[in-house]
C-alpha cells in the first residue's frame, strides 16, 4: 500500500462494491488516482467475481491505498456495510463501480463534512453530503436514456434530494446511528439508508461539484430489467405508494378512457392524449436539448422518438415489478427489519459490525 500525503483533517475512506466489473473498473481506479484530494484509504468489497475483477484491482495496489475484501454472495448493502466496518476513516465516501470521477469529486464531496467537524466540539458529529452524477452516454440511445431517466442539476431541490450511493459521503458515526445499509434489500437500499441518514444527521449538505459520470443502460432490455428491479425494491420497502397508484390509474384507467373517447366519440380526443404524452415527456426533452447539436438530423429524430418509448417501457417495468415486491413483503411481514419506518420515529438500531 503506497504512503500518501493526505490533506490536513479527518481521514477519508472511499468504499465501493464490485461484481464482475472486469476491465470497466479501471475507469474508476484511474479517476481515483487523479483526485485533487487523494483518499487515505480505498476499501473495495468483491461479491464473488469470476472475471478477474480482483486481479485488475490489485494491479493498482502500488498506486492507491487499497484494501480488497472478497465476500462471495454479498449483495450491495452487505458489501457496503462490510467495507465501512473495515474502513479506518472517520469520513466515508461511497461510489459505485462502472463510473468515473471528476478530479475534484472527493475534495468537494467531503468539504462540508470536514468543515462541520472542524466547528463541532462533538467528535461523533453526524453529517452527510449529497454529491451528484451525470450521464456519460456513448450512443444516441444512451443520450435519450440519460435525458429520460437521470435528473439534471437544475432539477435538484437540495433540501429534499436523496442521493445515490454512487456519490455520497457521511461520517462513520452517522452510518452507525442510521443502522447501516439494509441488507434485506437488494435494490433501493440506498434510499432507505438515505431516509435513515436524514433522520440522524438532518438534511444532506449539497455538493453539486462532486460529480460522478455514469453510463446509462444501453438497451431497452437492460433498462426494463433495471426498472423492474427498482420497482420490486419499492414494493419490498413500501416506497412511493402514491406514485405507483397514479401510474396504475394513468395506464389502466385514463389512457384506455381517452382511447375509447377518440374511437367512439370524436377523434379530437387523440389530441388530448398527444398533449398528455408531450407534457409527460417535457422534462426529458428539456434535458435532451443540449445534446442535439452533436447529433445528425437522423440521430436527433431517433432520440426524440425514443423518449416516450423509454418512458412507457420504464412504467410497464415498474407496474410489473412493484406487486412482485409487495408479494414478497406480505410473505415476510413478520420480519421486524422490513418495517424500517418505525426506526425513524425512535432510536435507530446500531449498525451491524
Amino acid at each position: 500500500m503506497p504512503s500518501l500525503c493526505p490533506s490536513p483533517g479527518p481521514a477519508i475512506s472511499v468504499i465501493c462494491t464490485v461484481l464482475n466489473e472486469g476491465e470497466s473498473i479501471r475507469r474508476l481506479l484511474d479517476s481515483l488516482l487523479a483526485q485533487t484530494r487523494p483518499p487515505d484509504e480505498v476499501v473495495i468489497v468483491d461479491g464473488g467475481s469470476r472475471d478477474g475483477t480482483v486481479a485488475v484491482i490489485q494491479e493498482y495496489a502500488d498506486r492507491l491505498p487499497l484494501r480488497v475484501l472478497v465476500e462471495p454472495g454479498a449483495n450491495i448493502s452487505r458489501g457496503r456495510n462490510v467495507a465501512i466496518a473495515a474502513a479506518a476513516g472517520e469520513i466515508i465516501a461511497s461510489v459505485d463501480a462502472g463510473v468515473w470521477l471528476e478530479p475534484q469529486w472527493l475534495e468537494k464531496l467531503v468539504e462540508p463534512i470536514a468543515r462541520q467537524i472542524g466547528k463541532s466540539a462533538n467528535p461523533d458529529e453526524c453529517c452527510a453530503v449529497a454529491g451528484f452524477f451525470v450521464p456519460d452516454p456513448q450512443t444516441t440511445f444512451e443520450i435519450a436514456m440519460g435525458a429520460t431517466v437521470l435528473p439534471a442539476r437544475e432539477d435538484i431541490r437540495p433540501e429534499r434530494f436523496l442521493p445515490s450511493s454512487r456519490s455520497v459521503a457521511f461520517t462513520r458515526a452517522a452510518w452507525a446511528a442510521a443502522g447501516g445499509y439494509p441488507e434485506w434489500l437488494d435494490y433501493c437500499e440506498d434510499l432507505i439508508f438515505d431516509f435513515r441518514l436524514r433522520a440522524v444527521a438532518g438534511p444532506f449538505a449539497w455538493a453539486p461539484e462532486a460529480v460522478v459520470h455514469f453510463r446509462p443502460r444501453g438497451s431497452l432490455r437492460a433498462f426494463f430489467k433495471q426498472y423492474y428491479r427498482y420497482a420490486r425494491g419499492d414494493g419490498k420497502a413500501d416506497l412511493w405508494r402514491l406514485r405507483h397508484l397514479i401510474r396504475y390509474a394513468t395506464y389502466l384507467v385514463l389512457l384506455p378512457g381517452l382511447l375509447a373517447l377518440s374511437i367512439f366519440h370524436h377523434p379530437l380526443w387523440l389530441l388530448v392524449l398527444l398533449a398528455g404524452v408531450l407534457i409527460y415527456c417535457r422534462t426529458p426533452y428539456r434535458r435532451l436539448r443540449p445534446y442535439l447539436a452533436r447529433l445528425t438530423p437522423g440521430e436527433r429524430l431517433k432520440a426524440v422518438l425514443l423518449v416516450p418509448v423509454i418512458r412507457a417501457i420504464g412504467d410497464i417495468a415498474k407496474m410489473i415489478g412493484y406487486p412482485v415486491g409487495w408479494a414478497w413483503r406480505l410473505r415476510n411481514r413478520a420480519r421486524p427489519e422490513i418495517h424500517w419506518r418505525r426506526s425513524l420515529a425512535g432510536r435507530v438500531a446500531p449498525a451491524p459490525r
